[in-house]
């Protein structure tokens, strides 16, 4: 069985063929960085545009790459939602036209479902059940994982997200957008111990998070310390140290809370260096492991999306004839893949 899935929630049209027995046979990526930079952060109209002129070209590049034609296509998978409106609709459209002019079955997925998915791609995937952290430019989320679609939303943000506080934290700094890779760039650099920023919400029961005080304290230390190349690199790392610690204390109360050993961690922020160090740490201390997708799946990508696809049209999961996307999809509405076996 084979699934098309398609990609664009956001800034990155990503396209791919997952193959059930085979894998991953394709897939493609194309970032709008470029398109946005001179913005310093995503506009919505222009991502639907880019969407519209990419994911038709980077569906025929995927095919091409798994040698494959829509007669070896069992189903379409499309995001379709959380995400930008507009960018969603792109996706949903595109998908739905295709399964219905091929005859296919269209399966809508939930962009965070892909993401806490994600690590299935890899030869070392975890067992159910485990504990999943989504860290991303949107959303920051601690989730129970029991089965496919059966999810437990555990603790989230209850303002910025942590992708997003270290973006709008680097714009302060001064650096191109995006600025969460070029913060952690920067911080290699800094002096440890010379600031100390909060760990928000740490001091409280639950597991919710908080990054915008954490970004606000930042804010101040830039404006009274000058901005000397040190001095930056200095409140880089800081900066970066306080949200680690934060997520990490988080996961840790999670992981004893839930008696889980083994944790998930998918989203853009996944893939920073000083978080998986630290994060491996505290797993070998609990006796537990730590599951990651490779880099390029960490980021939003069409791999995730038709896994997920894959994994839901084997429990007959289709999208009717509408068209339609779901800007904001609680992920507990969706329903267990096990329950429709």
């Amino acid at each position: 069985m084979r699934i098309l899935g398609i990609e664009t929630s956001c800034d990155e049209t990503g396209i791919a063929i997952y193959d059930d027995q085979l894998g991953l046979l394709s897939h493609q990526l194309y970032s709008q960085v470029a398109l946005h930079a001179d913005y310093g952060g995503v506009v919505p109209e222009l991502a639907s545009r880019d969407h519209v002129r990419k994911t038709i070209p980077l569906i025929k590049e995927a095919m091409a790459e798994a040698n494959c034609s829509k007669d070896d296509i069992d189903g379409i998978a499309f995001t379709a939602g959380p995400g930008l409106v507009g960018a969603l609709l792109v996706g949903a459209c595109i998908g739905r036209s295709l399964a219905l002019a091929w005859d296919k079955p269209a399966i809508a997925v939930h962009h965070m479902e892909g993401h806490l998915l994600a690590p299935m791609l890899e030869e070392n995937q975890p067992e159910f059940p485990f504990l999943a952290l989504l860290v991303s430019g949107g959303h920051t989320l601690m989730v129970q994982v029991d089965d496919i679609g059966e999810y437990k939303v555990l603790g989230e943000s209850i303002d910025d997200a942590a992708g997003e506080a270290f973006d709008k934290t680097a714009k302060l700094l001064g650096l191109d957008y995006p600025g969460g890779p070029r913060l952690s760039k920067m911080a290699e650099d800094g002096v440890p111990g010379r600031f100390v920023f909060p760990r928000p919400m740490t001091n409280k029961p639950g597991l919710d998070f908080s990054f915008s005080g954490l970004k606000t304290s930042a804010a101040i230390t830039i404006q009274q310390e000058g901005n000397d190349p040190q001095t930056q690199a200095d409140i880089a790392l800081a900066f970066q140290d306080a949200v680690i610690d934060t997520v990490a204390i988080k996961c840790k109360r999670a992981l004893k809370q839930t008696g889980m050993k083994r944790l998930v961690v998918a989203g853009g922020v996944s893939a920073n260096k000083s978080l998986r160090e630290q994060l491996a740490r505290l797993m070998k201390s609990l006796g537990g492991e730590v599951f990651y997708p490779r880099n390029e799946f960490c980021t939003d990508n069409g791999a995730m999306i038709a896994y997920a696809g894959m994994q839901r049209l084997k429990a007959g999961h289709f999208q009717d004839l509408s068209i339609g996307a779901k800007p904001r999809w609680p992920l507990e509405e969706l329903v267990s893949v096990k329950a429709s076996l």
